[in-house]
């Protein structure tokens, strides 16, 4: 008989525990904690963030946009080359799936510089394209997790056209902006003018009254690749920062123009 007493394992150990519901808090700090500390090895400052449909794909009734992703993607990697100090800061991210998000990923791959992808386990499962570099590559299981990441680092977000999923990330952002929780506010565009003027009245919402007009001053429209570059240039502060990830601080209350 072994009368060695058997050692139980360390909490963190536990997978079992760890799969638990009692671990959720854990899984949800872990999905903060471990691309933090990914994105500071890889020195990680800001990013210009692409939303869009997974559905479009180039031979797609909207096929278009995914080779005007492609080459907007490419065109801020390389405008981002020229940066102050050579710092590289403006890293394009996407969600990290297909279509659209493909696109832009394989737009910054095109100009030999490093891009983000922030994938979700789905139970269809999404899977990160091959444009995504390895090392900063992550899965997510919370999408509100995942949301963060998208916010906190974004300098700017770029819509193209998508779905559900694409609206539900630009009305988060908007929501964001309109209410002054991040203390650097995002530059909002929104790619395709004549899509997103059919898919959202924004100046019902004014006339309705449960919009401001000042709202509609949160985000722009481009058309093409040029005109969205133009745009980011003038709009983006893109002076060297002292933090690696540059992570916008989370307002506790009305934005400072408001408390005035």
């Amino acid at each position: 008989m072994n009368d060695v007493p058997l050692r139980p394992r360390l909490a963190y150990q536990d997978s079992e525990f760890l799969d638990s519901d009692a671990a959720r808090p854990v899984r949800i700090l872990s999905e903060y904690l471990a691309p933090l500390a990914a994105l500071q090895e890889q020195a990680v400052h800001d990013t210009i963030v692409f939303f869009g449909s997974a559905r479009l794909r180039p031979d797609s009734p909207l096929g278009r946009y995914y080779a005007e992703a492609r080459e907007l993607a490419r065109l801020v990697a390389e405008w981002s080359r020229t940066l102050p100090n050579g710092a590289r800061r403006l890293v394009v991210c996407t969600g990290g799936g297909s279509g659209i998000m493909e696109a832009a990923n394989r737009g910054a791959a095109d100009a030999g510089e490093r891009t983000l992808g922030l994938n979700i386990s789905l139970p269809m499962e999404q899977v990160p394209n091959p444009y995504v570099t390895p090392e900063l590559c992550f899965e997510f299981h919370y999408f509100f997790m995942r949301k963060l990441w998208f916010s906190h680092l974004a300098r700017a977000l770029i819509a193209f056209p998508g779905g559900f999923g694409t609206l539900d990330e630009v009305f988060s952002t908007l929501t964001l902006a309109q209410t002054g929780k991040l203390g650097r506010r995002p530059l909002i565009l929104l790619y395709g003018r004549d899509y997103w003027r059919e898919v959202v009245d924004f100046e019902a919402l004014v006339r309705h009254g449960t919009i401001s007009k000042e709202d509609l001053e949160l985000f722009c429209y481009a058309d093409d690749p040029q005109e969205a570059l133009g745009v980011l240039q003038a709009g983006l502060d893109v002076e060297p920062g002292d933090t690696t990830p540059a992570i916008a601080k989370s307002m506790c209350g009305p934005p400072p123009a408001a408390r005035d």
